[in-house]
């Protein structure tokens, strides 16, 4: 079967790398693709906007399944109209997006549904973001209620940074037009739980932990994620109270809703005193999380994602080795990333245990440049956990540029 994959980022590279290997798979088409993942695969610059270019194509190339990356098409609807020209589809339609799509519609749909999260309240104005300030106790995360890759969320300390927060939601605009999410703060470590799901039935991918500031020791803004380890191991007793009290009760009010679901659900979690409580719903695989769940999975990640799309998932099983993958990012990530800048490559040996993987580049005749925030994740596979580690920042020694940022704390959590 042919399959496409679309986006651009590290995410979408790593689900290529993945799809590549199933023996059941004929060939994978990236679209738009990347200078990086060209390396991979075939990939077609077409705009993921342009729904009807990308399914003349799709339907040009005979291919059969598309597993759609990114949460922007999936919040505008390409699933839903890939579904109708039938094609098998890995990722929700519109609706189901909307857990994603609006911080807002995600937290009136917890609250329906009983699940555990902080304590909320919405402004439409600045006027009422400051009115409800004296409701919470700092420190206070303020969340625009729109798509901001990551960046659209910011925990302030002090009364200061509450209202610079507000004023850039309101007055800059700087995340565009959006209403405010006011959060109490919950203390604790992070969780990334990602699932597949048929709309009926779940299985978990492997547990990874993410790193979401962009300087070691949880300090420095936040950012889409600056590196992930995993696997990690959680008590059966959460696992259970996760799965219970958070995934199936999420799952039972979308078949509420009439909302057919399909795809990747991945719950950011915080534990605190062993408790879950959600941070948010994505809808589609995380970046960096993907880079590392991918070679972590033992089977055929192919037949699995077939198998939700068909509605008889597949168990997934996790290998008993570890995974580390550390992010590089340009000058200036999070707020005004460097572009343009030249990669130097210092080592161009491949391994299946150390890689790069490709999030954020462009390339200029023989030369790659910087062109995104997250540039590259370079990947370190091994038996043991400190291993693992090791090799992933050997591997992030083997790429060099100006201004370059990584954090040196990757997976010391677990």
């Amino acid at each position: 079967m042919k399959v496409a994959v679309l986006g651009s980022g590290g995410r979408e590279h790593a689900l290529v790398k993945a799809l590549l290997k199933s023996p059941k798979v004929d060939g994978v088409v990236c679209i738009p693709g990347s200078d990086g993942i060209a390396l991979e695969t075939e990939c077609q610059n077409i705009d993921l906007k342009n729904k009807i270019e990308v399914i003349n194509y799709l339907k040009k190339s005979n291919v059969e399944f598309v597993v759609v990356g990114p949460e922007d098409p999936l919040v505008d609807g390409l699933a839903d109209m890939l579904r109708e020209n039938g094609l098998k589809v890995f990722g929700p339609g519109a609706e189901g997006a909307q857990l994603e799509g609006s911080k807002i519609y995600s937290k009136e749909f917890m609250k329906a549904a009983n699940i555990p999260t902080a304590g909320f309240k919405f402004a439409k104005t600045k006027a009422e973001a400051l009115s409800v300030l004296g409701d919470f106790k700092f420190p206070i995360v303020v969340k625009a209620d729109v798509l901001a890759a990551g960046k659209g969320v910011s925990i302030c300390k002090t009364k200061e940074e509450y209202q610079k927060s507000i004023e850039h939601i309101f007055d800059h605009k700087t995340f565009g037009q959006s209403e405010a999410l006011i959060e109490e703060f919950i203390s604790g470590w992070e969780l990334s739980y990602i699932c597949i799901t048929d709309g009926e039935s779940f299985q978990v991918c492997p547990l990874v932990q993410d790193h979401k500031s962009l300087k070691d020791g949880g300090h420095g803004p936040n950012t889409g994620g600056m590196g992930v380890f995993g696997p990690i191991h959680i008590e059966e007793s959460l696992k259970k109270e996760i799965d219970k009290t958070i995934v199936q009760p999420t799952l039972d009010e979308l078949k509420k809703r009439n909302i057919k679901f399909c795809g990747a659900l991945f719950i950011g979690l915080m534990i605190e005193n062993n408790k879950p409580y959600v941070l948010e719903y994505n809808v589609r695989f995380g970046d960096p999380e993907t880079q590392i769940i991918m070679p972590l999975i033992d089977g055929d990640v192919f037949e699995i994602l077939l198998s939700a799309v068909q509605g008889h998932l597949k168990p997934i099983k996790v290998k008993s080795s570890f995974a580390t993958c550390v992010v590089l990012a340009a000058e200036g990530y999070p707020e005004q990333p460097v572009k343009g800048t030249p990669i130097e490559f210092l080592d161009s040996k491949k391994s299946d245990e150390n890689y790069f993987i490709y999030s954020g580049v462009k390339k200029d005749k023989d030369k790659f440049l910087v062109h995104g925030g997250r540039v590259l994740g370079a990947v370190g596979l091994a038996d043991t956990k400190d291993l693992s580690i090791k090799k992933a920042y050997d591997q992030s020694l083997k790429a060099n540029w100006k201004g370059l940022q990584k954090r040196l704390d990757i997976g010391r959590y677990f």
